[in-house]
């Protein structure tokens, strides 16, 4: 039987890895990014692939599918469910992309966790470890000497972990950039998230903060703010104020191929049925198509 654990709602873009060189094609002439869509922003319970029992799962396998997309972003399932959860996504036409690991970073048992879930990821047939990277407290250097070990680990299952724009390992690009100096290893890599910047950081947006980290970027999540100060507004692209189109535009500059997330986690106060989930999808997927080539 397989998890029903959750997570923050997530929707991602993919195709290979996202450092590679510069390059001056404009989206049109470059190659598509692949969309793939978060399981959990269709609501509770859909982070991981479903059970068969549990229909607002299905209906968000089902509503990826519909919309043309083929890629989806889950959390790691148990290495026992691997299989179950292969068949399921096999049964929708899509495959999975990106997954989000899970660690305490505070624990030395946190680089053996890591390293089972790349295995996990590799089996999936998914290059791309997110990791929302917390330290509860532990230091800096132990922290990121446990980074240094679980991405030589996810190195020999051709996995890269995406360290999440979250404090205090990386709060903005500037600490992205300094973490990723820290850690060292080409296979702990940023994922930049658009939204989280004007989150958690005033003076400063999302185009302004990529410039600083881009060598180092190899996942994307695309999610829409207000660019208030810890604002809880977050819907569907287009509806916000992040620059996406100058976004992209830098991105494409650097020769980015990589995963690109789309992020809705709705806004505070707002109460969204699964009929207004599958909307802000939709619209946020046809906005994305508006300003980039996407498979």
């Amino acid at each position: 039987m397989l998890s029903t654990h959750t997570f923050p709602l997530f929707v991602m873009l993919v195709s290979g890895l996202g450092i590679a060189g510069c390059s001056t094609l404009a989206a049109e002439e470059a190659p598509p990014l692949r969309l793939a869509c978060r399981l959990a922003n269709y609501g509770p319970d859909t982070g991981t692939v479903p059970n068969k029992g549990q229909p607002l799962q299905d209906i968000a396998l089902a509503h990826i599918r519909d919309m043309g997309l083929k890629y989806v972003f889950l959390s790691i399932p148990k290495p026992e469910e691997v299989d179950g959860v292969l068949a399921q996504l096999k049964e929708y036409g899509l495959e999975a992309l990106v997954v989000r690991g899970d660690t305490d970073l505070s624990t030395e048992e946190s680089v053996a966790e890591l390293a089972s879930q790349a295995a996990v990821c590799e089996r999936l047939g998914a290059r791309y470890m997110f990791l929302s990277p917390k330290r509860h407290g532990a230091p800096k250097e132990i922290v990121y000497e446990r980074l240094r070990r679980a991405g030589e680990a996810a190195a020999k299952h051709g996995v890269i972990i995406a360290l999440e724009t979250h404090p205090d390992l990386g709060t903005n690009g500037g600490i992205h950039v300094e973490t990723m100096k820290a850690i060292d290893h080409p296979n702990v890599r940023v994922n930049y998230d658009t939204a989280n910047i004007t989150y958690y950081n005033e003076n400063t947006d999302a185009v302004a903060e990529l410039k600083k980290c881009i060598d180092y970027v190899a996942t994307v999540e695309v999610k829409d703010h207000n660019a208030e100060l810890e604002s809880w507004f977050f819907p569907a692209l287009g509806e916000g104020v992040v620059d996406f189109p100058a976004i992209f535009n830098m991105l494409r500059a650097h020769g980015y191929t990589g995963p690109v997330t789309l992020e809705v986690e709705g806004v505070k106060g707002v109460e969204w049925s699964v009929e207004d989930r599958k909307k802000a999808m939709e619209d946020s997927v046809a906005y994305l198509r508006g300003i980039e080539n996407f498979e």
